[in-house]
């Protein structure tokens, strides 16, 4: 890998991640309409989009065969869901004003991946990953203390969205085709959902505006351009390096929550926070000193063997 491809690489996912933190702008502007029925615009525009995609790319074939083959439809199934679950968080926090609990899951969503790993895939953890679970669980008590409830719009989103990874394992298809296929899978009930929430006073049929339209329409677009930037940036840099850039969203939402938007920021929630961003830091500052130790040039070893002249190391 040159450092050049290396270096647009880093651009390209950057701005994937600056993109899909921006996302919070776009939805408060449609805060007016119901979170469900935004989520059902998302599905539904976001499957035209991926099938255009999908013919511009030539990849319909293995769309196809991914849907003959049952083990892989049902995969396809769970990773719908926990999307579903994981946009619709998402979205009804953000037009409700709860953009730094957005923030919170999203910076706890890495580690939730790495206790998946531990706890389902049977991976060790390491003693800095130990600290960090320890790290999120005080924060949480701080933060259910504080709040008078768990955060639960913060570990819904950590949850479904690391378990979403967990789905995506050993996936038959790459990541564009594979949001493809989760797109498909919901595009019916999606279209169904918008139709029976049509009948209502308060739907966008009935209230939406020129702009609204507008925006409605282009939640495909916003849905498939992040992704296929990051799905480019994963192919020409390190993951090593990619990881640390999935930081940029929460650190986006959370300044907006709190600067842009005047959510509260109490001592308790600003602790909780921190006890987050502790862990993060020690998780990311042993993985880094574990691909130094990686990269570092291994000492020669001592063959004796090819350097035995009395014959006693050799076999004839």
């Amino acid at each position: 890998m040159s450092e050049q491809t290396e270096r647009n690489g880093v651009r390209v996912g950057v701005a994937a991640y600056v993109l899909w933190g921006l996302l919070t702008v776009y939805w408060k502007q449609l805060s007016a309409l119901d979170a469900v029925e935004l989520i059902g615009w998302r599905m539904f525009t976001a499957a035209i989009v991926m099938a255009v995609v999908t013919t511009v790319r030539g990849t319909w074939p293995a769309i196809v065969a991914a849907f003959r083959s049952r083990s892989t439809v049902v995969r396809l199934i769970v990773a719908a869901l926990l999307l579903s679950a994981n946009w619709g968080s998402y979205v009804w926090a953000v037009i409700n004003d709860r953009v730094i609990e957005t923030a919170l899951g999203y910076f706890i969503a890495p580690l939730g991946t790495m206790a998946i790993g531990a706890l389902v895939l049977g991976e060790r953890a390491n003693r800095a990953q130990k600290v960090a679970f320890g790290c999120v669980a005080i924060a949480v008590v701080i933060l259910t203390v504080g709040a008078g409830q768990p955060p639960w719009i913060s570990i819904v989103l950590a949850a479904t969205w690391s378990s979403y990874a967990l789905s995506k394992r050993n996936m038959p298809l790459g990541a564009i085709d594979s949001l493809t296929g989760e797109t498909f899978v919901l595009v019916l009930p999606a279209a169904m959902a918008l139709i029976v929430l049509a009948g209502r006073s308060s739907s966008a049929v009935n209230t939406a505006s020129a702009t609204d339209w507008v925006l409605l329409l282009g939640t495909g677009l916003i849905t498939a351009i992040p992704l296929m930037l990051f799905a480019s940036a994963a192919k020409s840099i390190p993951f090593m390096l990619l990881g640390p850039l999935n930081l940029i969203v929460p650190v986006i939402n959370f300044g907006l929550g709190w600067v842009m938007y005047n959510e509260p920021m109490p001592l308790n929630r600003l602790i909780g926070f921190a006890f987050v961003w502790l862990a993060l830091l020690v998780v990311m500052t042993d993985r880094i000193r574990s691909h130094q130790r990686a990269a570092r040039p291994q000492p020669p070893v001592n063959d004796e063997s090819s350097t035995d002249t009395t014959g006693a190391g050799r076999i004839t």
